[in-house]
């Protein structure tokens, strides 16, 4: 059936969406990362990151001159693929590990349906033995590979393109060897500092909503909360982003900093100790006992981080960008709850109100009904009819996919079922939301309901899905009569 004429049709770009229930209430201890989370960057920064990248691989991996044309193309890649090793294959899976068909690519060209299915065996299925590790990395040895964090666009963008050149110039090459240079150069933009420092030389340009977070944490602090931060970034860095965000005293309003933390593992190794910077950002040598306010600290792990703060459980909430190595081991492990910012909503949402993308969705739920009732007709014009609408459906699931995004679509969405990343999404974080300002915009001891979505075997409850203050879809009164 198509949805009844008063469900809403508007979603708010600017909301905070739950996954699970929490009140803010009971939170007394608010937790951040820094990178695309305290401070959001431009994608002015991507093809920075592209073009340094690609440089190293020609100049220090003595890969052809000829990549060098290839310029950064923002609209590509999405977050959440996949890559496929041995394959060169970059694709989108599903929450059961289906590719979705019509988004796989070998270099920056579509690979054909019938040859994706006849790499895999006969099947769009991936193995769960092949799929990615608990942190989205290969489990033993070059396998697939998910890209899961906003700095790895440039990466897929990278990648495809020196898989592009040595397809099209016949270049033999070791798929293996080609994947580890171009992380490799990737890794080098990083830990070599250049994208520390075109963000320190024009702070405006790459740092956005630096007065919103600079609210979201003062309206924290004025109502008694404490806050922490825990960053894998250089103190440097982190400090000048800082003072141009919140100003030069901004280590007064964390009762804990602690930069190049070395996440995931800061999670999970008990080993490593925590250091204190002087405040010219040089190691001390004295032995840690407690933790002190505007103080800095390198390292450490969380093991010693509870035992010294005696933040636990619960009442804890920590936001980072990373599913992985920002969220799941507090989540699973720990009993922290969690937020996830997730950039990339906001944009999804405002197509998701598009009239297109509403009307198209509506008439594919419409087929989808035919075709599930009318199928027990078997005679020769029912099947006529039945392809006709088999045909129609799909074509209009790709015209909507490429509202989204026109190689891969929706990084939620996978036709109908959710991607891997929307599975990974519900299970590692509480709250999801476009940016940390989102805060803004609720009590901080506002509880969040996450919507009452119905199981297969349950009746749909429109009603508990309703929200005030939106606008009615007109069409859909228009198209009620088809059941």
């Amino acid at each position: 059936d198509l949805l009844p004429p008063e469900v809403c049709s508007l979603l708010n770009p600017a909301a905070i969406y739950a996954n699970n229930e929490i009140s803010l209430s009971d939170v007394e201890v608010y937790g951040f990362d820094y990178d695309y989370t305290l401070a959001q960057y431009a994608d002015a920064l991507h093809p920075e990151i592209f073009n340094a990248a690609r440089d190293i691989l020609i100049e220090h991996y003595k890969y052809p001159e000829g990549i060098r044309k290839y310029d950064y193309n923002h609209s590509f890649a999405i977050r959440g693929l996949h890559y496929d090793i041995q394959k060169s294959l970059l694709m989108k899976i599903d929450a059961f590990h289906y590719v979705q068909l019509g988004t796989a690519y070998r270099g920056l060209q579509p690979v054909p349906d019938e040859e994706v299915i006849d790499l895999y065996g006969g099947t769009q299925h991936i193995p769960l033995y092949q799929m990615s590790g608990f942190y989205g990395k290969p489990p033993q040895g070059p396998s697939i590979k998910q890209f899961m964090d906003i700095f790895s666009l440039p990466e897929m963008a990278l990648l495809s393109c020196v898989v592009d050149h040595f397809l099209g110039h016949g270049l033999e090459f070791d798929q293996a060897h080609l994947y580890k240079d171009v992380t490799d150069a990737i890794r080098d933009v990083h830990v070599k500092g250049l994208m520390y420092q075109w963000i320190e030389r024009d702070m405006e340009k790459y740092i956005l909503r630096g007065d919103e977070t600079f609210a979201v944490l003062s309206r924290l602090v004025a109502h008694r909360k404490q806050l922490f931060l825990i960053t894998n970034s250089p103190f440097s860095f982190v400090d000048k982003g800082m003072r141009h965000m919140v100003g030069p005293d901004w280590r007064q309003l964390f009762d804990v900093v602690i930069v190049q933390a070395d996440k995931p593992s800061f999670f999970t190794d008990r080993r490593k100790p925590f250091r204190k910077l002087d405040e010219k950002g040089s190691l001390q040598w004295d032995r840690i006992t407690r933790l002190e306010k505007g103080k800095i600290y390198r390292q450490g792990n969380l093991f010693d981080f509870l035992r010294l703060t005696e933040w636990r459980g619960p009442r804890v909430l920590y936001f980072g960008d990373h599913l992985y190595s920002d969220l799941a081991d507090l989540m699973l492990r720990h009993g922290w709850r969690t937020g996830a910012i997730i950039p990339e909503l906001e944009r999804e949402i405002r197509i998701i109100n598009t009239e297109q993308y509403m009307h198209s969705l509506t008439w594919q739920q419409a087929l989808t009904g035919l075709l599930e009732r009318m199928q027990t007709y078997q005679d020769a014009e029912s099947r006529q009819v039945l392809a006709a609408w088999v045909k129609e459906r799909q074509e209009l699931r790709c015209i909507t996919k490429a509202l989204f995004n026109p190689q891969f679509g929706s990084i939620f969405r996978t036709f109908h079922n959710p991607t891997y990343f929307s599975r990974r999404l519900v299970r590692f974080s509480d709250l999801y939301m476009a940016s940390l300002s989102c805060l803004l915009n609720y009590r901080v001891d506002f509880t969040f309901y996450p919507r009452r979505t119905p199981l297969q075997h349950e009746a749909p409850l429109w009603m508990d899905q309703l929200c005030t203050g939106c606008m009615k879809t007109p069409f859909l009164g228009d198209m009620a009569h088809i059941r």
